[in-house]
C-alpha cells in the first residue's frame, strides 16, 4: 500500500533542464527546414504562377514592376523601330508625309505610346493611321500581350494579398501544454483560441511528434513523426471553435507516452507540432496555423485557468489569461504505472469489502444457531454459517453487481 500511495503522490520538484534542440516548427507556424542542392531547378518555372506566390513581399513587387516596365519598353522601342525604319522621324514637319503614329518623334514618345496602348488609356495625341501594316500588327499583338500580363501580374497579386495564412495569424496557441489527470487518466493537453469574430469552418486538430528513433534492424530515422491521438476515433478532433478550446491527447496503452514518467519526459528530446486546419468563413479558403512544443514547454502537473465567464446576456473571453496554468496535484509515476496501481487498488478493494450477501448468510447462520439453543449446537450452527462465509467470500460478485443486490 505504501508503494501504491507513492505512486499517486507528486514527487519533489526539479527544475526544468534547459535544451539547445532545434526546432522543426516554430512557434509562429513556420517551418524551420530548408532546401539544399536542388538540381531540378526548372520545376520552379513550370509553375512560375505558384513560384511568384510563394515569393517574398519585396521580390514580388520587384516581379511586379519589372513585368510591366519591361514590356513597356519592349514595344516602346518596336514603336521607334517601326518609325525610324518608314521615315517618320525624318518628315516631322512635312505635314503631307502620313506616319505610322501621329506625333511620334522619338524614343520617349513611343514609350508613352506603348504605355497608353497597353493600359488602354488613349490620351488622344499620338495615334495610329491607317496607312501602317505593320503598326496595326504590332497593335494587335500588344494588345493581347498585355491583356495577359495584366492577368497574371493582377492574378499573383490578389492571391498573395488574399493568402489564408494572414488568417492563420490570429488564431492562437497557448505558449506551453500541460500534463494532469482528468478523468482519473494522465492527460497531455494545450489550449487553441481564434481572435477573430468571423468562424473557422470544418475546423479540425492534429498533434505529431517529433523524435529521433532506432529501428531493431539498426536505422536511425531523424526526426520520425508519430501521431498523437486527439479524438480522431471518437470525433473530438473536428472543433467549433467559438471560444478557446483545451486540446487533450489521453496518455493511454497506444500513446508513445505511456511509460514516461515525469523526470523520464524532463530528460526526453522531442518536439510536438499541433496541427490547426480550417476553411476561412469570409473567402471560404482553407486555412492551416501550426505551433509546437518542446520538452522545457511542456509542464508536468499543471492546468490552464477557465477564461470563459459569463455575463450579462453573453459569455466573455479573457485573453489575458489565455497562456496561464496553475499548479494541481498530479502523479509523478508513468501512466502505465499509475494503471497499474489502480488495478491493484482495486482487487484489494474488491476482495476486502464485504458484500451484501455475505451479510444475509451470517445473519441467517446466527438464526439457525439461536433456534437449536446454546452450547455445541450453536457452536455447529456457527461453525456451518462460518463455513458458508467462507465459501461466498471466493467468488464475490463485481462492484457493478453489488450496488444492484
Amino acid at each position: 500500500m505504501a508503494q501504491e500511495n507513492a505512486a499517486f503522490s507528486p514527487g519533489p520538484e526539479e527544475p526544468p533542464r534547459r535544451r539547445g534542440r532545434q526546432r522543426y516548427v516554430e512557434k509562429d507556424g513556420r517551418c524551420n527546414v530548408q532546401h539544399g542542392n536542388v538540381r531540378e531547378t526548372y520545376r520552379y518555372l513550370t509553375d512560375l504562377f505558384t513560384t511568384l506566390v510563394d515569393l517574398q513581399w519585396r521580390l514580388s513587387l520587384l516581379f511586379f514592376v519589372l513585368a510591366y516596365a519591361l514590356t513597356w519598353l519592349f514595344f516602346g522601342a518596336i514603336w521607334w523601330l517601326i518609325a525610324y525604319g518608314r521615315g517618320d522621324l525624318e518628315h516631322l514637319e512635312d505635314t503631307a508625309w502620313t506616319p505610322c503614329v501621329n506625333n511620334l518623334n522619338g524614343f520617349v514618345a513611343a514609350f508613352l505610346f506603348s504605355i497608353e496602348t497597353e493600359t488602354t488609356i488613349g490620351y488622344g495625341h499620338r495615334v495610329i493611321t491607317d496607312q501602317c501594316p505593320e503598326g496595326i500588327v504590332l497593335l494587335l499583338l500588344q494588345a493581347i500581350l498585355g491583356s495577359m500580363v495584366n492577368a497574371f501580374m493582377v492574378g499573383c497579386m490578389f492571391v498573395k494579398i488574399s493568402q489564408p495564412n494572414k488568417r492563420a495569424a490570429t488564431l492562437v496557441f497557448s505558449s506551453h501544454a500541460v500534463v494532469s489527470l482528468r478523468d482519473g487518466r494522465l492527460c497531455l493537453m494545450f489550449r487553441v483560441g481564434d481572435l477573430r469574430s468571423s468562424h473557422i469552418v470544418e475546423a479540425s486538430i492534429r498533434a505529431k511528434l517529433i523524435r529521433s528513433r532506432q529501428t531493431l534492424e539498426g536505422e536511425f530515422i531523424p526526426l520520425h513523426q508519430t501521431d498523437l491521438s486527439v479524438g480522431f476515433d471518437t470525433g473530438d478532433d473536428r472543433l467549433f471553435l467559438v471560444s478557446p478550446l483545451v486540446i487533450s491527447h489521453e496518455i493511454d496503452a497506444a500513446s508513445p507516452f505511456w511509460e514516461a514518467s515525469r523526470r523520464a519526459l524532463e530528460r526526453d528530446d522531442f518536439e510536438i507540432v499541433v496541427i490547426l486546419e480550417g476553411m476561412v468563413e469570409a473567402t471560404g479558403m482553407t486555412c492551416q496555423a501550426r505551433s509546437s512544443y518542446l520538452v522545457d514547454e511542456v509542464l508536468w502537473g499543471h492546468r490552464f485557468t477557465s477564461v470563459l465567464t459569463l455575463e450579462d446576456g453573453f459569455y466573455e473571453v479573457d485573453y489575458a489569461s489565455f497562456h496561464e496554468t496553475f499548479e494541481v496535484p498530479t502523479p509523478s509515476c508513468s501512466a502505465r504505472e499509475l494503471a497499474e496501481a489502480a488495478a491493484r487498488l482495486d482487487a484489494h478493494l474488491y476482495w476486502s469489502i464485504p458484500s451484501r450477501l455475505d451479510e444475509k448468510v451470517e445473519e441467517e447462520g446466527a438464526g439457525e444457531g439461536a433456534e437449536e439453543g446454546a452450547g455445541e449446537e450453536a457452536g455447529e450452527g456457527t461453525g456451518e454459517g462460518a463455513g458458508v462465509d467462507k465459501e461466498q467470500n471466493g467468488c464475490l460478485p463485481p462492484p457493478e453487481s453489488e450496488s444492484k443486490v
